[in-house]
């Protein structure tokens, strides 16, 4: 099956990063599937949240094409010992494929290289951990195939430039004014 978005989650994910945006991709008509890297359909979020993901991050078929996504929290760290999602976040970003990632998140795909010639934002607290070129303070960036985003409380802003990116700005801008988003 061919997905749009793919949104993982792990032990310790932030919530309001996850669900929010998955919601908010939904309104917007994405195809878009959540997918447990835990061996099990059962996440736990960082305040104790569990949630059923759609499918086992090895029932996944195909990512060409597909955006990304990574939920951040204090389980951000635990995506480092996943190296299958490692592996495939490096293959997606050489294709130029889009990938998105929210909070501490953000910091994952600095690890991996993919933000050294990009701006890009994450988590204030995080900060030092990103490795991007240029550092932002904006609730949304996107530099390429990369959009990062600060927080929880970005979450709605984060949401909206994926539908953007993937459905376009009328999409997006009908699903704020259904929600009574202000921008």
């Amino acid at each position: 099956m061919n997905y749009e978005a793919i949104l993982f989650l792990i032990n310790g994910f932030e919530e309001i990063e996850a669900i929010t945006p998955l919601d908010i991709l939904r309104r917007g008509g994405v195809n878009v599937v959540s997918a447990s890297l835990m061996g099990k359909l059962e996440v736990t979020g960082a305040h104790n949240i569990t949630i059923q993901a759609d499918m086992l991050f090895e029932e996944i078929e195909t990512i060409d094409g597909a955006m990304l996504i990574l939920p951040g929290g204090p389980g951000t760290a635990n995506y480092k010992k996943h190296d299958p999602l490692l592996e495939m976040l490096n293959m997606h970003n050489a294709k130029g494929d889009p990938i998105a990632a929210i909070c501490a998140a953000p910091t994952i795909l600095g690890m991996l290289g993919m933000l050294g010639d990009k701006s890009a934002v994450c988590h204030p607290s995080k900060e030092s951990e990103l490795k991007a070129k240029r550092l932002l303070a904006d609730a949304v960036v996107t530099d390429g195939n990369i959009t990062t985003s600060r927080a929880a409380g970005t979450s709605v802003a984060f949401g909206l430039e994926l539908v953007r990116l993937l459905k376009g700005s009328a999409a997006a801008h009908d699903i704020a004014a259904a929600m009574l988003h202000m921008v």
